[in-house]
């Protein structure tokens, strides 16, 4: 890296490069296609461009990062960034300047182009079993000749009325129940966990009582909020996983801890407030929109609002308390490090996990913000590749209970794979990498505004169509100026390599065809690097004034992550001995957006039926959700996560051998008979 430049990494997007030193980080931002906001035109007083520059040794990066590689603390920041969060690392974007190598966390309300989580909740049958259970009951108030205590009088209501004894009682639910016996003259709502610990008094009848399923992935986390009295689900929330910072995958972020003393903790503070963000997140929902009141002329003080209701909507107004129930599921670093488990051995052979087995623990006990005699179910996990999420997907989908063999495959920034029926299950993970949700791409972006998602390339001329998130139209049918793209996520990139290989502009191998492109405007030699690459975006279609394009180092990267997949898949129908799986479930929010036959052109997984390939959604989530409406589902993920064979790909003799010939498109030698009549002859038989 030259002097006068240094490397600037934003997360939670990832998109990084080398900018000009002396440069602002909102000038920075735009260099590299983040989008920051800005809505005084950079003039220092709308405070929105907040950003923090992160401390420490980030090894992922190769970079060292702190404060003092910023310009000094200026005065127009004091009125937006207090000393507390001075301290923590937080500045203002449009004054401070880039002087060395630094890693920026943009926080949320700081970010202009939202992340897009594709976790929406799909419409599967579960039985309805929450752990929390609302009891009312009516009680005699005391008197000289019964005198009985306030807990003891409203055990003897509830097994009268409903047959449960031996209940026992939260300290913080006991020290509610006085004024809610008398508060509700005597009748109260009892909110009894398992049918065997009260959590929660509340005066008179009250009808509902509400949950979060929480699936807490590598990059993002969402949360749905449930109705445990009648399973609707009242709102779906995400976000960025916060831990992106410290490196996009989990072996960066186990490094980090072993590399940086507090790292855990930093870890697991910062995934703990992300959660307490989404929980606040769901219960803002609940109350009608507010609209800033406008202040007269020369007017001073704090900024006021006022409630703007819905005509003919009614609002919840719920709070932190009315959430009784959690259940939460992650892979398994990322479940050591929520609970602030030492996960350095879970990084090393033969990767065995603190624990397999579930967790009931209280929310307070992890400083998560909800009723404070709640507990968290914790799902369990398989093995140290093999997480809850994992469970949550068998618990959703449930092969242990069907004939056919199923492949599901959930991919991730991990990817992790179940094959089998009710007669055997077996698993295995593969580092997938974070190629294919956009990160190590020169262009590869979240999914967010502007991130191609959708790509189709003409096998004749090789000219590039493709949609981008925040625009229904494609290019073909909108100006240039129009398409605003910056850069290409996840869904686009599944569609590119099978894209690139069909209309014949890359060879099985995966190298670029230089005799089909020669003399082709997309087609050129990088004159910084000295690397072919392929334009999809001219810099007029873009918002970052610069083109879009592939390189041949990106194509690789998906190669390898495909290649990955392939592999895995492959040895695990070996092991089962079986020719082929009857049905193709692919599961993640890849799950939500996969084009399936491209799916199969780019060999992600061996040939099959494109009728049997499905896209399954966030299943992990749909999991955790079943373990929040149905206390039985808690059983039976602990049921499945210690009868599923887990397998360690990577020790295989053959592991290497079958990755190498996976990496081609879309195999160096497996045959693909369904992708005939998909794929020209000539490139299918190269």
């Amino acid at each position: 890296m030259s002097d006068d430049k240094a490397m600037v990494i934003f997360q939670p997007s990832g998109r990084r490069g080398e900018v000009p030193k002396g440069i602002t980080i909102i000038e920075a931002s735009r260099l590299l296609g983040v989008d920051i906001e800005a809505l005084c035109g950079e003039k220092k007083v709308c405070g929105k461009c907040v950003v923090r520059i992160e401390d420490g040794h980030f090894e992922k990066y190769g970079i060292q990062s702190n404060m003092s590689h910023v310009s000094p603390w200026q005065e127009e920041e004091e009125k937006f960034v207090n000393a507390e969060r001075r301290e923590k690392g937080f500045r203002l974007g449009c004054v401070t300047t880039v002087e060395d190598d630094i890693l920026v966390f943009v926080p949320e309300e700081s970010r202009a182009g939202k992340q897009v989580v594709s976790k929406a909740a799909r419409d599967i049958f579960i039985e309805h079993n929450p752990a929390i259970k609302l009891y009312y009951v009516k009680v005699d108030p005391p008197s000289f000749e019964e005198p009985t205590g306030d807990f003891e009088r409203i055990c003897r209501g509830i097994e009268r009325d409903y047959g449960l004894n031996n209940l026992t009682i939260d300290i913080f639910a006991l020290r509610q129940l006085p004024n809610a016996l008398r508060d509700g003259k005597w009748e109260v709502t009892v909110s009894v966990w398992k049918d065997r610990e009260v959590i929660r008094v509340r005066p008179g009848k009250q009808e509902h009582t509400y949950g979060l399923a929480i699936d807490v992935g590598t990059t993002t986390v969402a949360a749905y909020f449930c109705d445990l009295t009648n399973m609707e689900v009242i709102d779906t929330v995400s976000m960025m996983n916060p831990q992106c910072k410290y490196g996009e995958d989990v072996m960066a972020r186990i490094t980090y801890h072993m590399t940086t003393p507090d790292g855990l903790q930093r870890m697991s503070d910062d995934i703990i407030e992300g959660t307490n963000e989404l929980i606040d997140k769901a219960i803002a929902n609940t109350f009608p929109p507010q609209k800033k009141v406008k202040k007269k002329k020369g007017e001073e003080g704090p900024d006021e609002y006022v409630e703007v209701p819905e005509e003919g909507k009614t609002y919840l107004r719920l709070t932190r308390e009315d959430i009784e129930d959690i259940t939460i599921g992650f892979n398994t670093a990322m479940h050591h490090i929520f609970l602030s488990l030492n996960p350095e051995h879970v990084g090393m052979a033969p990767f065995p996990p603190v624990i397999h087995h579930s967790l009931d623990i209280r929310a307070r006990d992890l400083g998560v913000k909800i009723n404070p005699s709640s507990y968290m179910f914790v799902l369990p996990i398989e093995a140290g590749f093999v997480g809850a999420d994992n469970v949550g997907v068998l618990i959703a989908e449930e092969p242990y209970k069907h004939e056919e063999n199923q492949l599901i495959i959930d991919i991730g920034t991990n990817g992790e794979l179940v094959l089998g029926n009710r007669h055997k299950l077996i698993s295995s993970s593969c580092a997938t990498g974070p190629a294919l949700e956009g990160a190590q791409l020169a262009f590869g972006m979240r999914a967010a505004p502007g991130a191609m998602e959708r790509i189709e390339i003409d096998p004749e001329t090789k000219e590039v169509d493709y949609k981008v998130i925040g625009r229904d139209a494609w290019r073909k049918f909108s100006e240039p100026k129009e398409m605003k793209a910056k850069g290409i996520c996840g869904s686009g990139i599944l569609d590119l390599l099978a894209e690139l290989y069909s209309a014949g502009i890359v060879a099985k191998s995966g190298v670029f065809n230089k005799k089909a492109l020669e003399g082709h405007a997309r087609f050129r030699i990088n004159p910084d690097n000295k690397q072919p690459e392929f334009v999809l975006a001219w810099a007029e279609e873009s918002s970052i004034d610069k083109d879009i394009v592939v390189t041949q180092k990106d194509i690789r990267q998906i190669q390898l992550a495909k290649g990955a997949l392939y592999a895995g898949c492959k040895l695990m129908v070996k092991r089962m001995g079986l020719e082929k799986v009857d049905k193709v479930k692919i599961a993640g929010a890849f799950g939500t957006h996969v084009d399936r036959t491209k799916a199969l052109v780019m060999g992600l997984f061996p040939d099959c039926e494109i009728e049997m390939i499905e896209g399954v959604g966030n299943a992990a989530g749909d999991g955790c959700r079943a373990a929040l409406l149905n206390v039985k589902k808690r059983v039976e993920a602990n049921w499945c996560s210690r009868n599923v064979e887990y397998i360690e790909l990577t020790v295989e003799t053959s592991f290497q051998q079958e990755f190498m010939e996976a990496m081609q498109l879309p195999h160096m030698t497996d045959e693909f008979p369904h992708l005939k009549g998909i794929v020209p002859d000539e490139i299918l038989n190269q």
